[in-house]
């Protein structure tokens, strides 16, 4: 369709790359008018994932993209990653990997701007749920070892708590402390 639309007679890399985004992430909003302070604050974020991402490039997917061009209904930028090949299983390093690279972006807020803002808000959603499912699903936990702590799957409307109010808190304890740890290292790495 995009070809189409340039009177193109062949579909070129850009167009296939412009249609995957657009799925993934959602419509470019090139007429959404950004104030010019919040365009730094995104660039700077988006930076912060790519520098740590870059930090990891053993670990990580490569940065295949950086943009600050808003997408969908909430993205003001985005850093994309693309994987080099198929991989089936993720290690504890991989893992912690993923979550130091989603905190880059609030960390280089941060560390440039002195404060934060909520455009970090899904991604620390998303690297608190790595977390929960490294200790309470995966057994990634040092304090809990290979244990089941949460018996739920995927789309269950009921939680089967397997465990008490003490290891609650415990768990609580264990998640705050990976997402913490790898914040402080991430605003070392950017600073």
């Amino acid at each position: 369709i995009l070809a189409a639309r340039q009177h193109r007679d062949t579909i070129i890399m850009e167009d296939l790359e412009e249609a995957s985004e657009k799925v993934s992430i959602g419509p470019a909003r090139k007429s959404r008018v950004t104030v010019e302070k919040e365009k730094h604050i995104v660039a700077y974020h988006e930076v912060g994932h790519a520098i740590i991402q870059y930090n990891y490039r053993e670990i990580l997917d490569p940065v295949h993209k950086v943009t600050i061009v808003p997408r969908g209904m909430a993205a003001l930028g985005y850093t994309m990653s693309l994987p080099t090949e198929d991989r089936y299983l993720r290690s504890k390093k991989e893992y912690l990997a993923d979550i130091r690279g989603l905190l880059g972006g609030r960390a280089a807020e941060e560390v440039v701007f002195g404060e934060i803002t909520t455009g970090a808000s899904n991604d620390i959603e998303r690297a608190t749920g790595i977390a929960h499912a490294m200790v309470t699903k995966m057994g990634m936990s040092e304090k809990f070892g290979p244990v089941l702590l949460d018996a739920t799957k995927e789309g269950d409307m009921f939680q089967n708590k397997i465990y008490g109010e003490e290891t609650a808190k415990s768990i609580d304890e264990e998640i705050r402390k990976i997402i913490n740890d790898a914040y402080d290292e991430v605003r070392t790495i950017l600073k």
